[in-house]
């Protein structure tokens, strides 16, 4: 009986030994971990050290300690600043980020747009423009042009004239009947012929039409020409 507790105890030692042996064996490995560590860390900083001082070797002519210490307070002092333009700077990430597909689907819009504008002719268009713009400037001078502007006026008010829808009508139909005239004059010709033409309604109506159509036309040369003198004279 004895002999079996002494076993027990013996077990019980042996179950205690084992558990400190093992937790030495654990002690030794994070010691090996942390030294491992330690020459790690050691030679990295070894490394950045040697990298600052020659860093520093390049810049120490246009640095000095006073300029940092400087810079670290500006820096400090302005941390809440500086805090609110990081936060606008991803504020503006998370934007364009949000508006890039928008932007791709409208540049997508006008590449289709420029291509449906080259397939119509717009810019074969513009370039033949472009030759008339030549044309142009090469045949007239600074003195047309300076006439152009004294007139530009009066061209402006014939072109509205004849822009209006009675003129417009009155001109078609007279490119109308201009298309359609088909006279043969024959070539005798008699004076008698020509009087029993003059008493015809169609050739007096014509008379009277361009007797009316030069007196107005004299009377409003006519004022133009007064105008003209008494602006002449102011």
């Amino acid at each position: 009986m004895e002999s079996n507790n002494i076993q027990e105890q013996m077990d019980k030692i042996n179950n205690k030994l084992d558990v400190i042996l093992e937790e030495i064996e654990l002690q030794k490995k994070h010691r090996r971990e942390i030294e491992d560590l330690k020459d790690d860390l050691m030679r990295v900083g070894n490394d950045l050290y040697r990298s600052t001082v020659i860093e520093l070797d390049q810049v120490h002519d246009y640095l000095n300690t006073g300029d940092i210490f400087h810079l670290g307070k500006k820096l400090l002092r302005n941390v809440n600043i500086i805090t609110k333009s990081i936060e606008q700077m991803e504020s503006i990430k998370d934007f364009l980020k949000d508006v890039s597909p928008l932007s791709r689907e409208s540049f997508i819009d006008l590449m289709n747009k420029l291509d449906e504008f080259d397939r119509k002719g717009y810019f074969q268009f513009i370039k033949e423009l472009g030759k008339v713009a030549d044309k142009i400037v090469t045949s007239f001078g600074p003195d047309d042009v300076n006439n152009l502007g004294e007139n530009i006026v009066t061209i402006i008010n014939t072109v509205k004239n004849l822009t209006q829808p009675d003129m417009l009508h009155s001109i078609n139909n007279a490119i109308s009947v201009y298309k359609k005239l088909d006279i043969e004059v024959s070539d005798k010709i008699s004076f008698i012929s020509l009087i029993k033409e003059l008493n015809t309604p169609e050739t007096k109506r014509g008379l009277a039409f361009a007797i009316q159509f030069l007196k107005n036309l004299a009377a409003n040369g006519s004022k133009d020409l007064t105008n003209v003198k008494s602006l002449q004279t102011n």
